[in-house]
C-alpha cells in the first residue's frame, strides 16, 4: 500500500463527506438553528412587548386608582355636604315646628286665661248679687238687673 494513495483516497472520501454534509446534512441543521434563533428572537421580542404592556398596564392601573380615589373623595365630600344640608334643613324645620307649637301653646293659654276670666267674672257677679242680697236682706231679681250685671261683668 502506498501512503500517498491512502492519503489521496482519504482526502477524496473526506471531500465527499464534506460535500454530502454540506449538501444534505448542514441545510436542515442550519434551518433548524435559524428557526430556533427566530423563535428565541420572537420570544425575546414578545417578552419585551409583554414587559412594556405590563408597564403600561401598571400606569393605567395607577391612573384608574388615582381617579377612583378622587371620585371617592368627591363622593365623600358630597355626602358630607348633603348630610350637613340635611342637618340644617332638620334644624330649620325643627325651629319652625317649635315656633308653631309655641304659638299654638300661647293661643291655648290665652284661651284658657280668657275662659278663666269669664268664669271668674260670672262668679264675682254671682257673689256680688249674693252680697247685695245679704246687705239689703231682700231678694234681688236677676232679670230686672241684667243690664246692671252685664255692666258689672264688663267692668270686672
Amino acid at each position: 500500500m502506498n501512503l500517498n494513495a491512502t492519503i489521496f483516497a482519504q482526502i477524496i472520501v473526506f471531500g465527499i463527506l464534506v460535500w454530502f454534509t454540506m449538501k444534505y446534512v448542514w441545510p436542515p441543521i442550519a434551518k433548524a438553528l435559524d428557526e430556533r434563533a427566530d423563535k428565541i428572537a420572537e420570544g425575546l421580542a414578545a417578552a419585551e412587548r409583554g414587559k412594556s404592556d405590563f408597564e403600561q398596564a401598571e400606569k393605567k392601573v395607577a391612573e384608574l386608582l388615582a381617579d377612583g380615589r378622587s371620585q371617592v373623595a368627591e363622593l365623600v365630600a358630597n355626602a358630607e355636604k348633603r348630610a350637613s344640608q340635611i342637618v340644617e334643613d332638620a334644624k330649620s324645620h325643627a325651629a319652625v315646628e317649635a315656633a308653631r307649637i309655641t304659638a299654638q301653646a300661647k293661643a291655648d293659654v290665652e284661651q284658657e286665661v280668657n275662659r278663666a276670666r269669664e268664669g271668674l267674672r260670672e262668679q264675682v257677679a254671682v257673689l256680688a248679687v249674693k252680697g247685695a242680697e245679704a246687705i239689703l236682706r231682700s231678694e234681688v231679681n236677676a232679670a230686672k238687673h241684667a243690664d246692671l250685671l252685664s255692666n258689672l261683668k264688663q267692668e270686672l
